[in-house]
This record gives C-alpha cells, structure tokens and sequence, in this order.
C-alpha cells in the first residue's frame, strides 16, 4: 500500500507556478490509486492463442463449469521460475491488449492439458481416475486443477501449438498418440520446452506388441483405412438398449425373464441411468421400483436369482436428493409430503429392506457416494462370478 501511495502522490506533485507537468523518471506511467494496488497484487498475463482460449471456453461449457470472472483468478507462479529452460515470450498483454472477459482463462488453479489424435476418452479417464486420488486435496481447493481436453490432433502444427501454450500457462501434458512420430514429437519438444508429460498409451502399445509378437498399427482408431465392420457385438448392444428403454420403470413386467440384469430399489436409487449404461456394454437390463403400497410384479420373485440386485441408499442422501428433484418438478404440498419427507423415505427403505431380506440370494448394493460406473463395475463382477462360478471374481472379454 505504502508503494502505492508514493506512485500517486508522486504523479500529483509538481512546482508551483509551473505549467507543464513532467513525468517523473523511475515511474513512466501514473496509475490511479485502484490500478496501481491492483497492478502490484496480480502477476502478468501473457497473451494466449485464441483458438485454444476458445477450445478452453467449449470444454468448461461441455462439462457445465461456470466460467469464472477475473477477479476470482489466483496469482499463477511464472512458468519461468518453474524452470529456466523454457523459453518465455517477449510479448505480455498491456492494459490497452487486453482480451476481454472471452478470451480471459476460465478457471484457477494449476492447468492439465489432455491431447488426443482420436475422442480423447482414454486420456480423459485416465487422468480422471488419477485425480481421484487427490479428492482430500482438490474438494477444499488446496490444489485446484484446471483440466483441458484437445482431441483429434492429428497433425504436428496443432500439437505444437499446444505444447507451447502449455509452456506459458505452466501445464502439464499429459497425451495418447497412436502414431509413434507424434508421440516422438510431443515427448521431444515437452523436453525442450520443460513442460512435464506424460504418454499413457505408448508405454502399455509397447507391453503388448512384445508380448503378442506382433508390431502396431500406430493408428488412431478413427483414422482412414480403418474399418471396424458391424460385427454380432455391435448389433447385441443395440438391442441391449432398445430392451433396457421400453423395460424401464417397471414396464412390461412379463419380459422380466428375458432380461440378463434386474435391478430393483426405491425411487431415486439410480435404477435407470445404471440400467442404460450397463445396456451400452450390452447387457439387457429391466428395473422394478419398489413403492409402498404397489404390490411388486410376481415375474421378479420367478427369474433366477443370480439376474436380480438390490439397490439401497443411505436415508439422508435420498431425503436431499428427493426434495431437490420435487423441487424441480414443482410438487405440491401434499405430494411432497408423500415423496421427499424424511419419514416417509425412511419408510420407504425399510419397506424395501424388508423384501431385501426376504429374499437372501439377491445382492444389495448401497449406492450411496458412488459414480454409475462404480456400481456398474460391482454389479458386473457379482453377475460374472455368479454366472460362471468364477473361484476368482473377474469380467472376461473375448476379442
């Protein structure tokens, strides 16, 4: 503040009975009081590329981040204290330069740049199940991440364009390029410029190809001269999903014996959206909710066994979960009462317990904290192992 202060009573001073105002040496420009304060607390920026500032904005819209205003940045440390190796840009942005609250960073913390010459999911969940490993960090802010997804780069120009944009913001990179020269390409100039990478599918491209004896393609999997041929699996995973659809919500409860999975549990366990992404791998799903008063089809106490699973959740969860969801919907009183109060939640999960625990063989899963794919991946195992009476729970594959 003191430093603040002496630039603007040092822009004001002047000899009396002058009439021309001198700029004083050591301070080129005068500030006002707020500019100047402001200018001392936050650090420079430097001028990113447009089209990456734009890709930016879409990925934050995607994946339904707000896009945070100015003010809310933190100070980013300067990639060239980092580590001296990397080249900075004699260009910053001056006030007059700029970019408006477009083109402006859309979030804090440190920033992780995803490149990929196909969709882009497998770098994406990787880095995404890496991330969970430091929710005791990122859920307080301790050690905010900024995530950036750059898929179908298939060309050398686009990628160097994004290791050098990861260079100023300080990023690291992390890439899966099925063309070694591209992968070459990236690890070599994340090495020049001393950005910190990471290549997620050459290291495991390399196992295999020595372990199956036979050289890869080093093409992406969208690339031309590709063809993937509509094959059984494809056709049984469509109608995986055309069963799970008209199968939801207890409809059509007499084709229960068709289904390879039955789900079962109370409003608001997530039945559905399990039902129609466990039908993506092609498994044929039908849910039955389980309400108190509404006697449950006879079918699900007749299909074998090892098809039906228990969903369950912990009360206080599914008491928020339901009041929000009346809330959207825009229940009445009356119909709040009988849906989203606590007593009658837990009511309903007793009620459910109780059908649980009359039937022993089916599984009961507690859904509570768990992404779909997570209980995908129990309700999976459990239905492999039962089937195949595995001594070792697995999921197998044949390609």
């Amino acid at each position: 503040m003191l430093a603040s202060t002496a630039v603007r009573s040092s822009s004001h001073h002047s000899t009396p009975g002058s009439t021309d105002r001198k700029p004083n040496p050591p301070n080129p420009i005068s500030l006002p009081y707020s500019q100047a304060n402001r200018a001392a607390s936050e650090p420079p920026k430097f001028k990113g590329s447009p089209q990456l500032n734009r890709w930016s904005r879409a990925r934050a819209i995607r994946s339904g981040r707000k896009l945070e205003r100015q003010r809310q940045l933190r100070p980013r440390v300067d990639v060239e204290e980092m580590n001296p190796r990397v080249v900075q840009p004699k260009e910053r942005v001056s006030s007059a330069e700029a970019p408006d609250n477009d083109d402006r960073e859309v979030a804090t913390g440190k920033s992780i740049f995803m490149v990929s010459d196909g969709t882009g999911w497998t770098v994406e969940h990787s880095v995404g199940a890496a991330l969970g490993q430091f929710e005791h960090c990122l859920v307080d802010r301790g050690c905010s991440v900024n995530t950036h997804l750059f898929s179908g780069i298939d060309d050398v120009e686009g990628l160097m364009e994004i290791v050098k944009q990861a260079a100023k913001e300080g990023a690291m990179l992390v890439y899966t390029l099925a063309d070694p020269s591209m992968a070459e390409s990236a690890r070599h100039a994340c090495k020049l410029w001393g950005i910190p990478s990471t290549d997620i599918l050459g290291p495991i491209t390399e196992a295999v190809a020595s372990h199956l004896g036979v050289s890869p393609s080093g093409l992406p999997r969208g690339a031309p001269g590709r063809n993937f041929p509509l094959s059984e699996e494809y056709f049984k995973r469509i109608e995986a999903i055309e069963f799970t659809i008209k199968q939801d919500d207890g409809a059509l409860p007499q084709n229960l014996h068709n289904a390879e999975i039955v789900l079962a549990g109370v409003s608001r366990t997530g039945k559905t959206p399990l039902s129609i992404y466990l039908a993506q791998k092609g498994y044929k799903v039908a849910n039955v909710p389980i309400v108190i008063g509404a006697e449950l089809p006879h079918t699900l106490f007749e299909v074998e066994t090892e098809k039906v699973f228990g969903l369950t959740i912990n009360p206080v969860v599914l008491h928020t979960i339901r009041k929000a969801r009346a809330k959207s919907l825009g229940f009445c009183q009356e119909i709040r009462s009988n849906y989203s109060e606590m007593d009658h939640v837990r009511a309903e999960l007793d009620f459910a317990g109780k059908i649980f625990a009359q039937n022993p063989t089916w599984p009961v899963i507690e859904v509570t904290g768990k992404a779909i794919e997570e209980t995908a991946a129990v309700v999976l195992r459990l239905y492999h192992d039962r089937k195949h009476k595995c001594s070792m729970p697995r999921i197998s594959k044949r390609y």
